[in-house]
This record gives structure tokens, C-alpha cells and sequence, in this order.
């Protein structure tokens, strides 16, 4: 997809009218191929199936850029919810949050406590969460809160995003504290003033930064669908003898379920992100900025009876 299509996708996330739209037609658009559901038991139905598959899961209760305390604490009661439920299901899986979900728009300190709250349900759960990255204009307020975080406990990571010029460097400094990172392409809507537009130079930055935590000795959690890159990641572990229990493969619900599973099934630990609940539609934006066939998808959705 081009860029200029990308972004007018993109534009649509905060369009209130096509908002309105989506949202009073449910899933039922298309939106259901890349969400387990509205409710937690959707979710945990999805996951169940997929650890049968050898997959593991992050869960991740849709819904960001809260602005109320009341709101935040609301979303934090949430992911405690989630978190129990994998301890009383069994299930292989974590726990991601954004942090506007829990309250960074209003306040670091609003965030901190949430967050401090989930991570020490996780830690007596032997869980662990990964606080996913927002867009470039938050970069520097998230890593302050997962530092501080990590200082606490080390059950904690976060995501850094290839297409930012920044991330080399960011990269280093959690690599020095240990940390396990996801890479991720990025899907946000960035200026050329922060981030490659294009998608070769964002691939190259993409295989550097997975060779750069790898070689730091790091946990790294390759998020991708892009064959290329997978085969960039095995050929370099392989080449580098770095073991298995150093990495995974992640990849989203409801997209290539078919190489996750011949993934899992070689061996290589592969983790499907399963995001879930009523605030669905920015994400659901942003898949469909990401492949024209997922656009279409929905048209199709849209012209059945």
C-alpha cells in the first residue's frame, strides 16, 4: 500500500462519524478477523484454542488514550482481571497494556501507580508484562515508566519501533538493563521527521535492530509477518548459536494463522498477540492500514446481505 494510502487510512482512526459508523455495526464488518471479541471470556476461548496449537498469547484489553482517573482505574481492573484469569485457566500467556490506557495522558505518576498495582499481581502470579508503544510523541514517557518499572522487578518489558529513527539507541539502553524487548515494525501515523517512510529502509532497521538485541545477549520477541524477516531472524540465530529460549516469533491474531502454527510446530516459540473489547476501532484501523487485502476484506464484508 502506498504511503499516501496508508495515511488516509490512517486519518480514519479519530474521524468521529466513521467511528460512530463502525463501532454501532459491531464486528461484524471484519473487525471480528483480528479480534477475539468484546468480552474477557472471548478472549480467554481464543487463547485456550491456540495454546491446544502449541501458540503462546498476549492478551490485551483493547482501549487508549483514557482521560479520567475513574477511567484509568477502570481499564487497570481490567488487565487484573485478565491476569487472573490465565492464573485460573492455565493458560500460556501475558499481559499487554498501553500506557494511556492506565492513565499517561493524565499523568505519569497516574500510570506508575496502575501499572506498579498489575505488575505486583503478575509478580505473585509468575507473570510477566509488556508495555506496548504508542506513538512517537509518548516514546520518551514510556521508557521513563518501564525503567522505572523494571527497577522494581524485571517481570516487565516494552516494544520498540523499527521505522523510528531514535530506536538504535533506545534499544541500547534497555538492552543494558536486560530487558526483554519486542520489535516491531510500527504501525502509528509518523512524520519523515522522525521516521522512515520507506518500507525497504524500515526493513533494514528492523533487521538491525533484531541482530543488535540478539547479540546483547537479550530476550527479543520478534514481531513480525514478513517472511523475510523471518528468515533473516532463524539465519542469524543459527549463524550466531543463539538458542531458542533467547527469542520468539509474534504475530497477530487472525493474521497468517497457518505459518504461526508451522512455526510453533518447528520448534520456534510463537506468541499471537489476542487483543479483545469495545474500544476496538483504532486498532482495527490500523491493521487495515497495513495490507490492501485486509481493506478489501472488509468491502467484502460490507456487500453481504
Amino acid at each position: 500500500m502506498s504511503s499516501l494510502a496508508r495515511r488516509a487510512i490512517l486519518s480514519l482512526a479519530g474521524n468521529r462519524l466513521v467511528t460512530g459508523l463502525m463501532t454501532r455495526h459491531g464486528l461484524k464488518l471484519g473487525a471480528s478477523r483480528f479480534v477475539a471479541g468484546e468480552a474477557l471470556q472471548d478472549a480467554v476461548e481464543v487463547a485456550r484454542r491456540l495454546n491446544e496449537q502449541g501458540l503462546a498469547v498476549t492478551l490485551d484489553l483493547l482501549g487508549e488514550g483514557v482521560t479520567s482517573r475513574d477511567g484509568a482505574r477502570a481499564m487497570a481492573e481490567g488487565c487484573a482481571a485478565i491476569l487472573e484469569v490465565i492464573r485460573r485457566e492455565g493458560l500460556d500467556a501475558n499481559l499487554s497494556v498501553k500506557p494511556t490506557q492506565l492513565g499517561l495522558s493524565i499523568g505519569a505518576d497516574v500510570a506508575m501507580e496502575n501499572l506498579a498495582q498489575l505488575q505486583d499481581l503478575a509478580g505473585r502470579f509468575g507473570n510477566f508484562i509488556r508495555l506496548d508503544m504508542e506513538s512517537s510523541d509518548l516514546t520518551d514517557a514510556t521508557l521513563s515508566l518501564v525503567r522505572r518499572l523494571y527497577a522494581r522487578a524485571p517481570n516487565v518489558g516494552t516494544v520498540i519501533q523499527a521505522y523510528l529513527y531514535r530506536s538504535p539507541g533506545d534499544l541500547r539502553e534497555l538492552a543494558e538493563l536486560g530487558m526483554n524487548v519486542r520489535l516491531v515494525k510500527g504501525a502509528y501515523l509518523e512524520p519523515p521527521s522522525v521516521a522512515y517512510s520507506r518500507k525497504a529502509d524500515t526493513d533494514e532497521a528492523f533487521r538491525r535492530l533484531i541482530a543488535q538485541h540478539l547479540s546483547a545477549g537479550c530476550y527479543t520477541a520478534v514481531a513480525t509477518h514478513d517472511e523475510a524477516i523471518i528468515a533473516f531472524t532463524r539465519e542469524f540465530v543459527a549463524q550466531q548459536a543463539i538458542p531458542r529460549s533467547q527469542f520468539e516469533f509474534q504475530m497477530l491474531y487472525g493474521i497468517r494463522p497457518e505459518l504461526q502454527r508451522e512455526l510453533a510446530g518447528e520448534g520456534y516459540r510463537t506468541r499471537v498477540y489476542v487483543p479483545f473489547g469495545t474500544h476496538w476501532y483504532p486498532y482495527f484501523v490500523r491493521r487495515l492500514a497495513e495490507r490492501p487485502a485486509n481493506v478489501w476484506f472488509v468491502l467484502a464484508n460490507l456487500m453481504k446481505p
